[in-house]
């Protein structure tokens, strides 16, 4: 299991520097698209390089939401969502260093201003908490359809990238699109006070959500296949 580990920090890892150097650096000039490309790019190649290893999840709602599908081993759940938390922090680790040393003449984003919020100037709790529980459900159904052994094989990580840079392209504007508590959690840490009250939010709606959509897709596909799904 230290592989499928391994490969799960490695996973979420990649996407939470692509959320963290997207939406602080590139965010500013190229606006939400640059980060919606990058996260699903980023998810895109990993599934491809990791994915027949851990199955590629690189994000505890997709875990549960495994689970839920009959998809994944319920035992390894946890070690793996420890993965994630672990790889997703040491991430926005490096790019809080990273961005100590920005030019001050730049244009940054904070870490406040690209971690999951709701509330203030921003959208409600319930607008927030809304979209985020049907965007994840529907990138969850998403994951368990084109893993299904109806599927075409080898295309899974293209509809799942594409599947995630169109999530994120909806719900950036709204709650900065998280669907992810692992992403949340590590942006949260380096984010203060604010990010870390809302946090709960964005574990709970999408693994609310992931849960929904893995059992909505173990009724459509009536699967009951336990083990990795590699996509």
């Amino acid at each position: 299991m230290t592989r499928e580990l391994s490969a799960e920090f490695i996973g979420t890892f990649t996407l939470v520097s692509a959320v963290c150097g997207a939406a602080l650096f590139s965010a500013p000039s190229a606006g939400l698209i640059a980060v919606a490309f990058a996260v699903g790019l980023s998810v895109l190649a990993m599934a491809y390089a990791v994915g027949p290893i851990s199955g590629a999840h690189f994000n505890p709602a997709v875990t549960c939401g495994l689970v839920a599908a009959g998809r994944f081993d319920a035992g390894k759940a946890i070690p793996y969502i420890i993965a994630q938390l672990v790889g997703g922090a040491a991430a926005a680790a490096v790019f809080y260093i990273i961005l100590q040393g920005a030019p001050a003449a730049g244009k940054w984003n904070t870490f406040l201003a690209v971690s999951n919020t709701y509330g203030g100037s921003g959208f409600s709790m319930l607008s927030a908490g809304l979209i985020e529980v049907v965007i994840t459900a529907l990138f969850v159904l998403v994951i368990v359809s084109v893993t299904s052994p109806r599927a075409p094989a080898g295309f899974a990580p293209i509809a799942v990238g594409l599947a995630l840079v169109l999530f994120h392209l909806v719900a950036i504007p709204v709650s900065n699109a998280s669907l992810n508590p692992a992403r949340s959690t590590a942006t949260a840490v380096f984010g203060g006070a604010t990010a870390l009250q809302s946090l709960w939010l964005f574990w709970v709606a999408p693994i609310v959500g992931g849960i929904i959509g893995g059992t909505i897709g173990k009724w459509l596909h009536a699967e009951y296949i336990s083990g990795p799904v590699n996509p």
